[in-house]
């Protein structure tokens, strides 16, 4: 048998982003002027606050579904086309999680649309 030597083998990018990495100076953000920093701000605040009403409601959904079945054992023996009411906690959510994330995504861009105060 004849002796494997193991060798590194590396993309170009790979050694060139590494390179760089040791070169260049420490990475500094931009600054922004002081308008566009309080616009960031007030876009970032806003964000927030609509994300907090989308995350309950997720919260909401995902604990008060159980709940209610958990309640309510009676829906197992109430049937929709064949199948337990019950059953629907195993598909309802991602339907809503799925509308519930593009009702965020819209009111987050809203955010962002707002015109800056004069």
């Amino acid at each position: 048998m004849s002796p494997h030597r193991r060798v590194v083998v590396t993309s170009p990018q790979t050694r060139l982003a590494h390179a760089r990495r040791r070169h260049r100076a420490a990475w500094r953000p931009p600054a922004l002027d002081p308008a566009d920093a309080r616009r960031a701000l007030g876009v970032y605040k806003a964000q927030r606050v609509r994300a907090v009403s989308a995350v309950a409601a997720l919260l909401v959904l995902m604990v008060g579904l159980p709940l209610v079945l958990r309640a309510n054992p009676g829906l197992d023996d109430v049937r929709l086309l064949g199948v337990p009411v019950s059953w629907l906690a195993l598909l309802l959510p991602y339907p809503a999680m799925v509308a519930l994330s593009w009702w965020q995504l819209r009111r987050a861009e809203k955010a962002e649309d707002v015109e800056p105060d004069p």
